[in-house]
């Protein structure tokens, strides 16, 4: 059952294609759309198909559709599943002119300007009869998969433009560089992208650190920094959110990292300077009581480092 387009050509399971849900469906979208496809492919519902029939169906479900629900449907495995997904569109990203796409909807996909509605809209299409025909499950399968490829690509931060590889620029005015290759007017697009990127990170911390899920804000912000480990704004914002979890070690650690990449940030410099005033006062030294006191930020902290955006 092998299924050769969209993110399957890149060795990668598209479980969300399988089901035909979209990229960003809910565990509970995905089960219910498990079950109109299990029902479907059940035998009870094949009982006046051939035996050849209901040999496909049977694989179908135990090799496709079964493992992708158990992915989606475990929330370690899903959130793993979607950081693969989030990274290899990453990796589409920095080559999005140069994507072949066979798919004529898929094409306009990429040059949509409107890419969440056009995107649902389509894949819509598609599920309504992915599991109609036996004989087409795995070309509508990969069909899907494609819109998926694009979905993620853009998402990723890549811009509408036409999937095909941008114009070469002519002999005479070309220059080639130590590797050999002429630049296109696309040189300068990667760092554009990773900006996007790393907006993409700060955002989704930001929005998990808001409803004070800071365990995931803490992951969404090392992921981060895996990718980015020189950003300065994503040590700070990520001291911000161990501070106010109460891992002042931490805190201390990654503001004193944003503060020797960019001696500027307001943000751990503030960090750093509350840690300063609330830590233990050495052994034999008596505490200076009022004067204490009347350090601590106002509103507390929370109200310190959580209101303003940076």
């Amino acid at each position: 059952m092998n299924i050769d387009q969209g993110l399957f050509r890149l060795e990668f399971a598209d479980h969300h294609a399988v089901l035909g849900i979209p990229i960003d469906a809910d565990p509970k979208e995905a089960r219910k759309r498990y079950l109109k496809i299990a029902r479907r492919l059940h035998p009870d519902s094949l009982l006046t198909a051939s035996d050849t029939e209901k040999q496909r169906a049977s694989e179908l479900l135990s090799k496709l559709v079964n493992p992708a629900y158990e992915t989606l449907s475990q929330e370690k495995a899903a959130t793993e599943h979607a950081v693969v997904l989030r990274l290899r569109g990453q990796q589409l990203m920095r080559q999005a002119e140069t994507i072949e796409l066979s798919l004529e909807t898929a094409r306009a996909l990429m040059i949509s300007n409107n890419i969440d509605y056009a995107y649902t809209t389509a894949l819509k299409a598609l599920a309504e009869k992915q599991y109609e025909n036996l004989d087409e499950v795995l070309a509508i399968t990969g069909q899907i998969s494609e819109l998926n490829l694009v979905y993620v690509t853009r998402k990723a931060g890549a811009p509408a433009v036409a999937p095909q590889s941008a114009p070469t620029q002519p002999a005479a005015t070309s220059s080639k560089g130590a590797s050999g290759a002429a630049p296109t007017p696309a040189t300068s697009a990667p760092r554009r992208y990773r900006e996007t990127i790393l907006e993409g990170y700060l955002n989704r911390a930001r929005e998990l650190e808001q409803k004070q899920d800071y365990a995931k804000a803490i992951i969404e912000l090392r992921e981060a920094l895996r990718a980015f480990p020189n950003s300065a704004t994503c040590h700070s914002r990520l001291a911000n959110v161990y501070l106010k979890a109460g891992q002042n070690t931490m805190a201390r650690i990654h503001a004193n990292r944003a503060l020797e990449i960019n001696a500027g940030d307001e943000v751990a410099q503030r960090i750093q300077q509350y840690l300063e005033k609330t830590a233990p006062a050495p052994k034999g030294r008596a505490s200076t009581g009022s004067d204490e006191s009347g350090d601590k930020p106002r509103g507390g902290l929370f109200g310190l480092f959580g209101g303003k955006k940076k």
